[in-house]
């Protein structure tokens, strides 16, 4: 859900804080963003070095969650995938430019493996929540040829009663997964196998937040489960098939840090525990940012306008480490933006060295 139709604090507080208390009588009031942005933590600022073309669907809320895949021994060779929620999914090239389009409906989050069995060998598994059924949620399952950049659609697994939103990917000892997120906060965690004729996979074990909740990023170095709910905040999950399924939280949407909706997630794993879990704050146009060792703050930033515009109402954002080549050597971030003055929405790319020298993190 984009911010220019999630602008509430509905809260007595927050009426209090921005508005008399007779129009909070009245029922939820809108915030302006500047209000936001004014009550909320400063923020650093950073440009975009890159942007994709805007999605097929124009005038309407559409792009929603991107994916990367490093090409190692080619990092300039490097592959997005990004969804257009009310059409399918399309694969970029760092250039930006659109190398394959697959219509599949209406898929919102998506997240990818490489090295996955598949069909008797091994490639790249992506993976998307499919909400064409609002009942019955379903994840849709594609191979990602690097060499052509062609997305093949391979079917679709059960994903239980309830409509499909957000969803992320994780594996260890055990197998490979593939977290759900339905939109009234059940998260299900389904073993998957892509490696026969058919893929298939099956739920074995169910979560649950309180409220509508999307963004997700498993972090498979310490087996954790993080998790988006968007009026609440950040949560952790332990991400093993056997584990605890008591959420702790790591940040309120407060209006400070975080403010509503707390939209997408993603991780910068630094060593074998250590690093940053990123979160979007849709509400002021910000991006949070998390130290994985102990869960303390660590700073924001923004995407704003340089010689590529910046980003906006931010759904989903994804984060890799690593050499992309030499506009993003030290890694890339990419965030979903839902204005991109009159164009159709797109995806902001961000270098992750100019956000580390914004925040002043440690090289």
């Amino acid at each position: 859900m984009t911010a220019s139709r999630k602008k509430y604090y509905s809260s007595m507080i927050s009426c209090v804080t921005f508005i008399t208390l007779s129009a909070c009588a009245a029922g939820e009031v809108e915030v302006p963003i500047a209000v936001r942005i004014a009550n909320a933590t400063p923020a650093v600022s950073v440009t975009a070095r890159g942007e994709t073309t805007p999605v097929g669907t124009t005038n309407a809320d559409a792009a929603d969650d991107p994916a990367i895949w490093r090409n190692v021994a080619d990092p300039a060779a490097s592959l997005i995938v990004g969804t257009d929620k009310k059409a399918g999914v399309y694969v970029y090239g760092l250039d930006g430019k659109v190398r394959d389009f697959l219509d599949a409906g209406r898929v919102n989050n998506i997240d990818l493996k490489d090295g996955v069995a598949i069909n008797g060998g091994t490639g790249i598994l992506v993976v998307a929540s499919d909400r064409n059924d609002v009942a019955r949620a379903k994840l849709a399952l594609f191979r990602l040829d690097p060499a052509t950049a062609k997305l093949t659609a391979l079917g679709t697994i059960d994903g239980g009663a309830g409509e499909a939103y957000g969803l992320c990917m994780g594996s260890d000892a055990a197998g490979l997964y593939a977290f759900i997120v339905l939109k009234d906060g059940t998260i299900n965690q389904v073993a998957l196998d892509a490696s026969g004729a058919t893929p298939t996979g099956r739920i074995v074990r169910s979560l649950k937040l309180d409220t509508q909740s999307e963004g997700c990023a498993v972090d498979d170095r310490t087996g954790t489960l993080y998790v988006a709910e968007e009026d609440v905040g950040l949560w952790r999950f332990d991400a093993r098939a056997s584990g605890s399924s008591t959420p702790t939280k790591i940040a309120a949407a407060d209006g400070k840090n975080i403010v509503a909706d707390a939209e997408g997630v993603a991780i910068a794993p630094i060593g074998e525990k250590d690093g940053y879990v990123l979160v979007s704050s849709q509400g002021d146009n910000a991006y949070v940012v998390y130290r994985i060792r102990d869960d303390a703050y660590v700073g924001r930033f923004r995407v704003v306008d340089g010689a590529i515009g910046g980003s906006e109402e931010t759904d989903g954002i994804e984060l890799m480490l690593g050499d992309f080549g030499p506009a993003y050597p030290g890694g890339l971030f990419i965030a979903q933006d839902g204005e991109n003055g009159a164009a159709a929405q797109n995806f902001k790319l961000v270098a992750w060295a100019d956000i580390v020298k914004a925040l002043g993190l440690p090289q």
